[in-house]
């Protein structure tokens, strides 16, 4: 038997252009929110001229466009006039939310649809004084399940005779809708378009689509704004944690070379005097220092700077080896992150050594990463005793840390030692040049 098609009923094509005109209203603001001036539009409460003017235009084209398609291609969901209308002012402002109603409201009008424009602009209206009279952050409370605190809404009410905000932003819409429905039934569809409602059920699903498709953008466009604000939180956690691991590195290096100078004040007077201008210059550069990331050029003055410190105090027994790749030296690195592993190189490697001590430092470039290593011939430790030295230390252990957190834990400070034959210290950079850090 041949199968017979079912036609839907008038009811039934109400309704799924309900369900179809709040999929219409996500879609939409999903795909605003992804734009980036139109999230920085959002994040701000306090907006100029030109960023409501865009706000505008950003919903009022598509809203436009959508009373194009609902008159030329008979799709009554896309709409979406009165929550369009409604939510510009509540976002924007009264002067945005009557600039959008009278663009679609003007569309409409085109075409004989005369009590359009002036509902419109009344919705736009209508959002913007809510918003001068309400607390802006009331606005983004606004929730697509609003109906589960309506009980709490209506105990306030009645107990302390106090309405909440999302009450009056809820009731809003609301009124509108049954306006439009009056007016529309009133004056007919062909003056202001309203879907049919022909049972009191239906009537109500018509209202609750106006209200969700207010109240699912507010949604949408309030969790782009929370994780723009996470993420900026963690920007400033990771830069606070970053300023604070440095802190504990500075004060470290400053007290032992203090030491060393007192050390040297009564026999060496004049090496302590010229170990004293050294340091005042290294400080001097870590004042004037206020990035947190530099070249490896500029680091590795600043190491130089600490070494002439170093080679003054050791004398001969201590001799500096460099073997630096120039293709390295405009990689950004993190500031100071080369003078603790050196310092502990003289400071458990050479330092107790007999002899003469060598400090080598080489740079090399390995598949988009560079490669620091700071050797020393020193007295070195049992391989067994390696993570405990790297963990133990103020200094190794801050630089392994500020690794970590800047790059992530494939990047760590790595350390392999020999006793007798000295220590070698590598940390991996992922290579970023000067001109690539400004033009991202």
């Amino acid at each position: 038997m041949p199968s017979q098609s079912q036609e839907l009923s008038a009811e039934q094509l109400v309704l799924v252009s309900l369900l179809v005109q709040v999929a219409v209203a996500a879609v939409l603001s999903t795909m605003l929110v992804r734009f980036w001036w139109f999230r920085r539009i959002l994040l701000t409460e306090r907006r100029d001229w030109p960023e409501r003017l865009v706000f505008a235009a950003s919903i009022g084209i598509p809203l436009v466009a959508g009373v194009a398609i609902r008159k030329f291609l008979s799709f009554p969901p896309a709409d979406l006039t009165l929550p369009g209308s409604y939510l510009a002012g509540l976002i924007a402002g009264p002067y945005a939310g009557a600039l959008v109603g009278a663009a679609v409201g003007l569309t409409a009008t085109s075409w004989g649809e005369w009590i359009a424009l002036p509902f419109a602009v009344g919705c736009g209206f209508a959002g913007g004084g809510l918003r001068e009279i309400c607390p802006k952050e009331a606005i983004w409370h606004f929730s697509p399940l609003f109906f589960t605190d309506l009980h709490r809404y209506v105990w306030k009410l009645v107990r302390r005779f106090q309405i909440d905000w999302v009450v009056l932003l809820l009731a809003a819409p609301i009124g509108l809708d049954i306006l439009r429905q009056a007016i529309g039934h009133r004056f007919g569809a062909e003056r202001l378009f309203v879907l049919p409602t022909p049972t009191p059920w239906l009537w109500a699903l018509v209202i609750l689509a106006t209200v969700l498709c207010v109240a699912v953008p507010i949604k949408i466009w309030n969790s782009a704004r929370i994780e723009h604000r996470l993420q900026e939180q963690e920007k400033l956690l990771m830069a606070t944690r970053v300023e604070a691991l440095a802190s504990q590195i500075n004060p470290h290096f400053l007290f032992n070379t203090l030491t060393s100078i007192s050390s040297l004040i009564r026999s060496q007077p004049e090496t302590a005097r010229v170990l004293i201008v050294k340091l005042s210059g290294l400080l001097r550069r870590l004042l004037r220092a206020q990035e947190h990331f530099v070249p490896l050029r500029e680091e590795l003055e600043a190491i130089d700077e600490y070494l002439d410190i170093e080679q003054i105090r050791f004398g001969p027994r201590l001799r500096i080896d460099k073997q630096i790749d120039a293709g390295t030296l405009d990689t950004i690195v993190p500031s100071m992150i080369l003078q603790p592993i050196v310092e502990n190189s003289i400071k458990h490697g050479i330092e107790p050594k007999v002899g003469e001590g060598t400090i080598t430092i080489r740079t090399t470039r390995n598949g988009g990463d560079i490669i620091i290593d700071v050797i020393d011939n020193g007295v070195g430790v049992e391989p067994s005793q390696a993570p405990r030295v790297q963990g133990s230390g103020i200094g190794l252990r801050n630089v392994n840390e500020r690794l970590r957190v800047i790059y992530g834990s494939n990047y760590q400070l790595q350390l392999d030692s020999l006793p007798g034959e000295g220590t070698c210290v590598r940390i991996a950079i992922p290579e970023l040049s000067e001109q690539a850090r400004k033009t991202a």
